[in-house]
Parts: C-alpha cells; structure tokens; sequence
C-alpha cells in the first residue's frame, strides 16, 4: 500500500496560536492529523524563516494527534507573497528539486497560503510538476459543529465534475498572470477593465500613454509595471529589439535652467556654473522608455522642445548648436487636468495633442474602497517581508479600521500613499506586532486631524507660495498682520505640503513636527538664493561670528544630508 504525503504552507494566521486555547479551534495544518479517514504518512510544510516558532509549535501538535506523521520543513524566500511571477517561481523550483516517489501518493494542500499561492499550486499541479490530487479543509460552517477537526474534501482533477473549478483557475490565470494586474491588487471591475485597456495598449503600441490621476493614485508604480511588461513583451518578440532602460523624473522638481538642462543636457559653459557638459534625461533614455511625472509643472519653453523631440526625434541641449538623435518611448503623468491647462494656457495645446493619443483617468482610493481590505493585507505582507516581522490586526481592530476607512469620514486625499503611511505607523507603534483597538483609535485620530485642515483653513500654502502664488520669504513668513495668525495645525500641514516635493511618505511618516516645519522653512530659503553659499549666509547669520571657524555652505550641506537632500536639488 503506497504512503499518503501533505505538501501546504504554513497557515501564518489560520494555523496561528502559542497557548492552549489554540485547541479549541480549527486548524487547517492540524486538522490533517484529526481525521480517521485521511492517515497521514509525511506532512511537507513550507515556512519562512521568520515563522520557524511557529512551525515548531506545529510540529509538535501534528506529533501529538498523530504520531505517525512524520513533519518535515522546507524554507521558502518570498519576496512578496502577492507577487505572481516571484509566488511561482519559487514553487516551480521546490517543485523541480523535490524527490517525488512512485510509491507514494501526494496531496496539495489548497487552505493554506495567498490566493496567489493556490492558483501557482494548481498550475504546477495541472501542468504536471506535481503528481498530487488537490486537498481542501474547512471548519463547520455552524458554531454549533465546532470542532478542531473541522472537514476536507480531495479533489481529482481528471474527474469532470471538477471541470467548473478548472475553468475558474483559467480565469484567473488568464486575468492575472504575466499581466499588469499580477502586482496590483484590486477586485473594483471599472479598474480592471482600465488595467485591461492599458496592458493592451502597452503590448501592441508605442504612443506615447497619459496616465492622469489625483496624487497617490499610483500613476509611478504603474508606469514602472508598464514598462516592465514592455520590456518582457519587446524580449519576446523576435526581430524586435528591447527597451534598455527606463529613466522616471518627477517635472515638479524641475525649475529654470535647471530644468533644460536636466530634461535635454547642456554644454560646458552654457550658463554659469556650468562647468562640464552633462547628456540630460532624454539622451539617458534613448532606446528606452521616459517616465515624466507631473508633466503639467513643465514650463511652456520645456514643452516646446519636447514636443520637437517627441515628433523629430532630435533635440538641441543647453547652449549648442548641434542637435542630439533620440529614440524613446513616452509615458507621462499628472494630477493636474491638461485639458483645463490648455484652456488656461498652462500647457501647449499640441503637445496636450501629441500625449493624448492613449489617456487613461485613474480612480482614486476612495473611488475604490472595496480594494481597501486587499490593499491593507497587501501592505501588511510588505511592511513583514521588508522587516522580518509579522504583523496583524485583531479581529475588533481589523473591523474598527475598516469601518472608519470606508465610511464617509475618510477622504482618502492622499489615495494610497496616506494607506501606506497609515500602516507603516500602525506596524510600527503596535506593541507584540499586533495592532490594537487603541492603536486604531489613535490612527484615526491621526487621519481626521489630517484631513480636516485642507477643508477648514486658508493659507495652507503659506509657506510654499503667497497669494500671488510667487515663493514665499521669510518676510511672508513673519509678517505681524492677519495672515501671521497660523496656529501650529496650519504650519504643520503647510510645512508637509513643502516636503512631499523631495521626501517620501515613509520618511515624512517618520519625521517630528518640529523638524518637519524647520526644513520646510530652510528649502524655502534655499530656493529663493542663487547658490548653498548665499542661503548659508542668511540662515546662519546671526551665529557665524560665535564659530572659531564659519563655514556657512559647509553647515548648511550637513544640514541638508540629515534628510538625504543636496542643494541642488532644490533649485
């Protein structure tokens, strides 16, 4: 008689439980050792590193209930469980270096695992690199049947009854792998049907794409996926060659001269300061594919020779008198309307024209809200991954969040990035690596304050601009009439509203109060002086004599790289 082996992940969260209640309740790992029916000889088990507790825990319980199972671990290194083509390859090479017998039968255990692990099994398993039937286990449905033990079903996949589950497992292997929608999570079907239209257009076309969204709404992850499946495709295909690279920069950082030069290089001498030659962006993308984020901030100068560049496929740098030959793919974004800009006569009408051969609009969070629950167990599993911890919800907190971010009361302006922050500050703060009812409670408190300042006060962009928009001095910053009247809320928000230009969410998460508003203040003086050396003069004017040895720039660039910011960036 051949022996029966289990082959499933380790359940992190349904398997999960160190004190003696955990025998109260069912566990799909566990359960495989209560059945009389189902005797288990090997029991295979796939576990990260930072789980080994855990599955220690689960070894012995399996021992317990069954001691003729012998459990037998294996280490798997996902870098991201929801990942499909990460999920598969690291189960297609267990596959390939696992000692399959004859005289053994297999059992693939569905319960357990990321939906994006199940469907991965079921392909190895249809495909022939597993010789396993599927096992399934589930509780009792009524609380009046609980029971450790709970149920399970074997399934055949050669038997025809089963040909519905086939055909939902093509689906969803159609709908996601290899595809766009492998690394984004989202059950919203106006989305998905977007996400369709996109990849379709990546894969057969070389217009330039539009993505036009509010900020957060994931316009840079989704060009960097985009360009990805370019690539893949490109490779694939033959006779075509594939793209080399792909260069992103965010318009809204770029002012001046600095923005030609940076955007279409320039010579040496072009402009002051101007010591050595530098190629610019579009050379660095010739043969690729350029990623221009908030393309709206250009200036209309810059969307001139863009359009030249994009249409002639030359371009004149900085200060000279030959023009450089390109070839690149485009794809821009912004959460600025152009077509309102054009109006305005912000933006060039024929370049607006030229990018608007493929727009697409994408929703923001709140527009998605039944993503919500897949997008935090999504940042969950990152945050864990990035930092070799495990993080949870309990059940009453994972409900108090939910209701609060899908209620009216959150707004969601900062679309997923105030998602990301929010559970960045959650994992971190959460005692045990569990959130709590208090924890919740308190983020919440932090998000309504959050969202309440742009509804509820004027002058927000205080520091950033002045009513005419032009940059603010420490004059505006310091006047005694009504508009000195910011209280400490308005600062603080203003001076984040600075600081989201050149500093990412998780490091804003991670900044104080004070900090935040005293480097908002000094970017603002950088801006406003024409070099680190006039900038340093001002803000240290009145301690430079107390120094045996002043050296404004110095101070100020030490300054700036506590934050990893340089100077010259700002301008």
């Amino acid at each position: 008689m051949n022996k029966t082996a289990v082959i499933g992940f380790l359940g992190t969260t349904l398997d999960n439980g160190f004190n003696d209640k955990r025998w109260q309740r069912w566990r799909p790992t566990v359960s495989l050792g209560l059945h009389d029916g189902l005797l288990v000889d090997e029991l295979h088990i796939l576990y990260s590193k930072r789980d080994k507790r855990l599955f220690k825990i689960i070894v012995d319980d399996v021992a317990q209930v069954s001691p003729n199972t012998t459990v037998i671990g294996h280490h798997v290194a996902l870098i991201s469980p929801w990942d499909f083509a990460d999920v598969y390859a690291e189960l297609y090479d267990f596959a390939a270096g696992f000692d399959f017998q004859d005289s053994t039968d297999y059992l693939l255990h569905l319960t357990t695992g990321t939906h994006v692990a199940q469907i991965c099994w079921f392909l190895l398993v249809e495909a022939g690199f597993i010789p396993a039937d599927l096992i399934q286990t589930s509780p009792y449905p009524r609380p009046d049947q609980a029971d450790p033990q709970g149920r399970y079903q074997v399934i055949d996949l050669d038997v025809s009854r089963y040909d519905g589950l086939r055909e939902r497992f093509e689906a969803e292997k159609q709908q996601h792998w290899q595809t766009l929608q492998a690394n984004l999570v989202t059950q919203n079907a106006a989305y998905q049907k977007l996400i369709s239209d996109i990849e379709k257009v990546a894969t057969r076309s070389t217009a330039p794409i539009l993505l036009m969204g509010a900020t957060g709404a994931g316009k840079s992850q989704l060009a960097g996926q985009i360009y990805a499946l370019k690539k893949a495709k490109a490779s694939s295909t033959q006779g075509k060659n594939t793209l080399d690279t792909f260069v992103e920069v965010n318009c809204a950082t770029l002012r001046g001269d600095t923005a030609m030069s940076v955007l279409f290089g320039h010579v040496k001498g072009a402009f002051t300061g101007a010591a050595t030659s530098r190629d610019g962006l579009l050379k660095s993308a010739d043969g690729g594919l350029l990623f221009l984020d908030e393309i709206g901030e250009l200036g209309l100068d810059e969307q001139a020779m863009l359009l030249t560049a994009l249409e002639e496929q030359r371009f004149y740098p900085l200060g000279s008198d030959t023009s450089i030959s390109v070839s690149f793919q485009l794809m821009a974004g912004t959460n600025k309307d152009l077509r309102q800009a054009v109006a305005n006569g912000e933006f060039r009408a024929d370049l607006f024209a030229r990018l608007n051969t493929w727009t697409f609009f994408l929703p923001s969070l709140k527009d998605r809200l039944e993503d919500l629950p897949a997008n935090i167990d999504y940042e969950l599993a990152r945050l864990g991954s990035e930092q070799q911890q495990q993080y949870r919800f309990t059940p009453e907190s994972r409900q108090l969040y939910e209701s609060f971010a899908m209620s009216q009361d959150a707004t969601w302006q900062g679309n997923f990035r105030d998602l990301t922050a929010s559970m960045i500050r959650l994992a971190t703060l959460a005692e045990s690596k569990v959130i709590r009812n208090d924890d919740v409670q308190a983020e919440i408190e932090r998000l309504t304050h959050l969202w309440e300042l742009p509804d509820s006060l004027n002058g927000l962009n205080r520091l950033g601009s002045d009513s005419k928009g032009n940059k603010a001095t420490k004059n505006s910053l310091s006047s005694n009439g009504p508009d000195a009247t910011l209280n400490s809320e308005t600062v603080e928000h203003g001076s984040h509203n600075v600081l989201r230009q050149y500093l990412d969410e998780q490091t804003l998460a991670t900044i104080d109060p004070f900090d935040a508003v005293q480097l908002a203040y000094v970017i603002e003086i950088c801006i406003n002086h024409k070099n680190q050396a006039a900038a340093g003069r001002y803000l240290y004017a009145n301690s430079r004599d107390k120094l045996k040895s002043p050296n404004d720039s110095d101070r100020l660039r030490k300054y700036l790289l506590k934050f990893g910011l340089r100077f010259d960036e700002l301008k």
